[in-house]
Order: C-alpha cells, then sequence, then structure tokens
C-alpha cells in the first residue's frame, strides 16, 4: 500500500503528565522512519508537550479535552487516516471502535483493566501476562508484552554499550539525576531535592529535570541560584546524555523507567500514581531499582534512609544497574513500528 496514514490519540495533563505524550512520539517517528506519515490529535495539553519535544511533528487542533469530546473529535479526524494509535486510559473499547471504523487500531496501555477494542495491544509492564487481558481483547488482537517493547528513544539504544562500560567502572557517585515527570506531579521534584541536598557531599551534582510549567520551577530556580551544585534542566532535549553521565537516579515510576534500565542505572524509583505500582513493583522485585511510594504516611523517613544507602553502598549500585540493564534494550519502538505497519499492511493490502 502507498505510505500509510495514521493518527494519534494521546493523553496529557497536570494530573497524568506528559508520558503518554512522550512514547506516542518516539513511535511515531519508528514509524515515520519506515514510510508512514503520522499526526496528533493535539488539544491544549497535548500540543504543549508537542511543542517542546515533538515541534516538527504534524497535529490536529482540538479543544475537546474530556474523554467523550475527546473521542468525538478523534473519530472526525480519523476520517482522512489509514490506522490509528490509542494511549489514553480515559477511552476503552466502545470508544476504539468509534474512533477507528473498522481501521486497524493499536492501543498503549498499562491497566489491562478495561475493554479494549484494537489489533495491537501493547503493555510494557515488566510483569505483564497474556492472561491480564483474557475477555478484555477480541480474538483477533495482537498482545505486545513486556519492557522490550517499550518505545523508548533510539538516541538511548545508541549510547547503551558506552553506558555499560562506564558503569562497570564503579566509580563514586558525582552526579545525580533527578526526573520525576515534565509537569512535577505535586511538587514531587522541589521536595526530593530537599530531601536531597543536605545528604550530598560538596563534590555531588544534581542534575534536575523538568518541564517549564512544573509547579516546582519557580522555587528551583532560586535555589539554584545559591546552590552551585544544582543544575536545572527545562524541558530538555539532552535526556540520553544526561542518563549515560549520572551514576545514580532518582526517577518517577513511568515510561523513562525503561529509558534507565537501557542506560543501567540505578535507580530509587518513586511511584507518583496508582497506575505505576505494578510495574514499579515488578522492577524492585527483579531487583533493578530501590522503589517507593509518595503516598507512605512514612516516605520522607524511607526517602532519606533509601538515597543514604544508595550515596554509600557501591555494591548495592552495581547490583541494580546489572538487573536493570537486563530489563530491556531499548529497541521497542521498532518493534511495535514494524509489528504494526504489518498488520496495516494485511488489513488493508495495496
Amino acid at each position: 500500500m502507498s505510505a500509510p496514514r495514521i493518527l494519534f490519540l494521546a493523553d496529557a495533563g497536570p494530573a497524568v503528565g506528559g508520558g503518554h505524550v512522550m512514547r506516542s512520539l518516539t513511535l511515531a517517528r519508528a514509524l515515520h522512519g519506515e514510510g508512514a506519515a503520522c499526526a496528533f490529535l493535539a488539544p491544549p495539553a497535548v500540543a504543549a508537550v508537542l511543542d517542546a519535544f515533538g515541534a516538527d511533528v504534524a497535529r490536529i487542533a482540538t479543544d475537546a479535552a474530556a474523554p467523550a469530546e475527546l473521542a468525538s473529535a478523534a473519530a472526525l479526524a480519523a476520517r482522512g487516516f489509514d490506522a490509528v494509535v490509542v494511549d489514553h486510559y480515559g477511552l476503552s473499547a466502545p470508544d476504539h471502535r468509534a474512533i477507528a471504523a473498522g481501521k486497524p487500531v493499536l492501543v498503549i496501555d498499562d491497566l489491562a483493566d478495561r475493554p479494549l477494542d484494537a489489533d495491537l495491544v501493547l503493555d510494557s509492564g515488566p510483569a505483564r501476562k497474556a492472561a491480564d487481558y483474557d475477555g478484555l481483547v477480541p480474538a483477533r488482537a495482537e498482545l505486545l508484552l513486556g519492557p522490550n517493547h517499550a518505545p523508548v528513544r533510539p538516541a538511548f539504544a545508541a549510547l547503551r554499550k558506552e553506558a555499560l562500560a562506564r558503569r562497570a567502572e564503579a566509580g563514586p557517585v558525582r552526579r545525580v539525576l533527578v526526573s520525576l515527570g515534565l509537569t512535577d506531579v505535586g511538587g514531587i521534584t522541589g521536595r526530593a531535592v530537599d530531601l536531597m541536598l543536605p545528604r550530598l557531599g560538596g563534590a555531588v551534582a544534581l542534575d534536575v529535570v523538568l518541564g517549564a510549567g512544573a509547579p516546582s520551577l519557580p522555587g528551583l530556580r532560586d535555589l539554584a541560584a545559591r546552590e552551585p551544585r544544582l543544575a536545572l534542566h527545562v524541558d530538555t532535549q539532552d535526556m540520553p546524555r544526561l542518563t549515560l553521565a549520572a551514576d545514580l537516579a532518582v526517577g518517577a515510576g513511568g515510561s523513562t523507567s525503561w529509558e534507565r534500565c537501557v542506560l543501567a542505572l540505578p535507580t530509587l524509583l518513586l511511584v507518583l500514581a496508582a497506575n505505576q505500582r505494578e510495574a514499579s513493583a515488578a522492577l524492585a522485585g527483579a531487583d533493578a531499582v530501590l522503589a517507593l511510594d509518595v503516598a507512605d504516611a512514612d516516605f520522607e523517613a524511607a526517602f532519606a534512609e533509601a538515597f543514604a544507602r544508595l550515596l554509600a553502598e557501591p555494591d548495592l549500585r552495581d547490583r541494580l544497574s546489572a538487573a536493570s540493564a537486563a530489563v530491556c534494550d531499548g529497541r521497542g519502538a521498532a518493534r511495535v513500528a514494524e509489528r504494526f505497519l504489518d498488520t496495516i499492511g494485511r488489513k488493508h493490502p495495496g
């Protein structure tokens, strides 16, 4: 068939962050590299993420924000496309059918908690099993499960060999990467930095990544003006290099987990939302991270203890690094793009 046209529908906003758009954008770039033409349905919150990280990507502006409104807008927009990718927990099987109208559909999910109408379902959770989707997907659905299907930007895989060699040197902690989501839910970034700084030696630097609209940003800018150990990276395009340069991370339990695993970065992982708990627990169970839930009553004391251990125990960092490197290789976007294009070709040959 001619180059397929693929519409992306992803969620974003203060409560859910920008991770849905970021992983969808990575998949869109992989599909584009194989000849597909991709565009995003872009309500304001999605457009803001695209402005920062995907300014070159086509978009269809809409004011729709609520799931029902968004599904209606997507159904109209999808008439001009050959296939649809949906990354939105607020939409389920009836919405998918209405949007796609018989076109091939890829649903990106992490929850396995509602009916999905899709030809492909991508769920990168490390503990996810096919049985979790029994009764939730049609018989035709192909399940792409596990972290080796996670859409990770190719720049991370390109640095993997260098990262593994660097981790093998097992030096002291010199740089800590703090990456707790572009939207900084609940001001968690500033809270974490406040907990870390008193426990850092003078030779340890913090690279703090957050979005331009993050609630912690004004306070952190004031702090950075008088704290030489603190460097802010706002809407940074250089996460692969920052991840490579770090010796330790404090990171959110979302899709950036796979980026850190690809580059074998030992991580204190913070669960910021209920939908992160299952995957975070699986990573902790595999000894790939230390994980804490910010909703726990003793979170601050547990954070202080875990962070101190990671700074002081090179053997612990080495163990986490080796286990995290085994989680995924960073080539998931290419794998998923190949499968989806094959599905589109079979469903609409010629």
